[in-house]
C-alpha cells in the first residue's frame, strides 16, 4: 500500500478544546510490519512522549490477547501499564475519571462484543462530561481501543461490529483504520485529540495486513476521508477491513469496464460528508458496505445524507438508488459466517446492478 497523508512529530502541550490536528507528509521511511505491531508502536510513542499517558485493560500487562501491548509494562512500568478486573463498566469509569484529571487514559476493551457493559459510562458520562459542566471540565484525554469485526471463527461473541451504536452519540468520535500505516497515525491522533474517542481495530487484519510503516511519530487527520482509488462510474464507501474487500471488487469491476471510486471514511463520527458528496456528484452512484447488520448500520446514515444532498439538486443527481452491501440482520454466525459476510462477489453484483440501473 502506498503511504498517504502522513503527519509529523509534534510536541504535546496543555490540552485545549480545538479538534484540529497538525499533520503533513513525512519521509517515506519505515519497514513492513503488521497491524498489531503498528498499534504497539503507537502505544510506545504515546507513553514515551507524554508522561500523563496510561494504558490499561484486561490482560494488557502481559501483552494482551492480540499482543498489541507487548513490551509496554517492561519499558514503562506497572504504574503506567496495568491489568484491570474483568469489568468493562469499571474500566470505562476509571478511564473517564483519569482523563478528567488531565491525563491521557488509553483503555482497552478486550473485544468490542464486550463493550456493552461499559455503554452507560461511555454514552452518559464520557460523551456528556464537557457539556454538563459548560466546558469547565472534560475527559477529552480518553481513548477506548477495542478489536472489532469478523475473524473467521469468532462466532456470536467475538465478531460483532458495534460502531453504529456509538455513532448515534454526540460528544464522541469513532475511528476505524484499514491498514497498519493508517492504524498508527490515526491512533496517535485519537490519543492526542481533545475529545473522547472510540477506536475500533479490525482484528481480522492484526496479522494479515502488512505494509511499510514509518517508525517515527506521526498523526493522520481525523474526520477526513481518503479517496484511495479514483473512478468515474460509481462511488464505493467503507471502513476498516471492508476496504480490502471493496478494493478487490473494484479490480473485478474494472475487467468489465466499470470505473470505481473508492473512499475510506476512516472517521465515522464526525464523518467527512463533503468528500463523499463530491465523489457522488461526479459518479452519480453510491454503494456503501460494512460488516455490521444492514438495518440501523452507519451505511444507512450515509445513504440518507447523500440522498438528501444529491437527489435532483443543482443539475447533478443520483442516477440509481444507493446500494448497501452489509452484514445480515441476524446474530453473527459461526459456521455460516461466509454467508453472512459482505463478500467481494456480493459487492461486485451490486456494482453491476447499480451501474446498469
Amino acid at each position: 500500500m502506498a503511504l498517504r497523508g502522513l503527519g509529523r512529530r509534534i510536541s504535546i502541550g496543555k490540552r485545549c478544546f480545538s479538534s484540529a490536528s497538525e499533520v503533513e507528509k513525512p519521509p517515506r521511511d519505515g519497514k513492513p510490519i503488521n497491524l498489531f505491531s503498528a498499534i504497539n508502536q503507537a502505544l510506545h510513542i504515546a507513553l514515551e512522549t507524554d508522561p500523563r499517558a496510561y494504558v490499561f485493560g484486561e490482560d494488557v500487562g502481559f501483552g494482551g490477547v492480540f499482543r498489541c501491548t507487548t513490551g509496554l509494562t517492561d519499558r514503562f512500568g506497572r504504574n503506567r501499564v496495568f491489568n484491570t478486573p474483568l469489568c468493562e463498566q469499571g474500566i470505562a469509569g476509571f478511564a473517564i475519571g483519569l482523563a478528567a484529571m488531565g491525563n491521557r487514559a488509553i483503555a482497552e476493551i478486550q473485544f468490542a462484543d464486550y463493550i456493552y457493559p461499559a455503554f452507560d459510562q461511555i454514552v452518559n458520562e464520557a460523551a456528556k462530561f464537557r457539556y454538563r459542566s459548560g466546558n469547565q471540565f472534560n475527559c477529552g484525554g480518553l481513548t477506548i481501543r477495542s478489536p472489532y469485526g469478523a475473524v473467521g471463527h469468532g462466532g456470536h461473541y467475538h465478531s460483532q461490529s458495534p460502531e453504529a451504536f456509538f455513532c448515534h452519540v454526540p460528544g464522541l468520535k469513532v475511528v476505524i483504520p484499514r491498514s497498519p500505516q493508517q492504524a498508527k497515525g490515526l491512533l496517535l491522533a485519537c490519543i492526542r485529540d481533545p475529545n473522547p474517542v472510540v477506536f475500533f481495530e479490525p482484528k481480522w487484519l492484526y496479522r494479515l495486513a502488512v505494509e511499510e510503516v514509518p517508525e517515527h511519530d506521526y498523526m493522520l487527520p481525523l474526520s477526513q476521508a481518503e479517496v484511495t482509488r479514483q473512478g468515474s462510474d460509481i462511488t464505493l464507501v467503507g471502513w476498516g477491513a471492508q476496504l480490502s474487500v471493496l478494493e478487490h471488487a473494484c479490480d473485478e469491476a474494472a475487467k468489465d469496464g466499470i470505473s470505481c471510486e473508492l473512499i475510506d471514511l476512516r472517521t465515522l463520527i464526525p464523518w467527512d460528508k463533503e468528500t463523499v458528496e463530491a465523489s457522488v456528484r461526479k459518479t452519480g452512484r453510491l454503494l456503501v458496505s460494512h460488516e455490521a447488520p444492514v438495518t440501523g448500520g452507519f451505511g444507512a446514515e450515509i445513504s440518507a445524507s447523500i440522498a438528501e444532498c444529491c437527489f435532483l439538486r443543482h443539475g447533478l443527481q443520483l442516477e440509481a438508488p444507493v446500494a448497501r452491501i452489509c452484514g445480515l440482520d441476524t446474530p453473527f454466525p459461526l459456521v455460516y459466517e461466509p454467508f453472512y459476510m459482505p463478500t467481494k462477489n456480493k459487492v461486485l453484483d451490486a456494482i453491476k446492478t447499480t451501474v446498469n440501473y
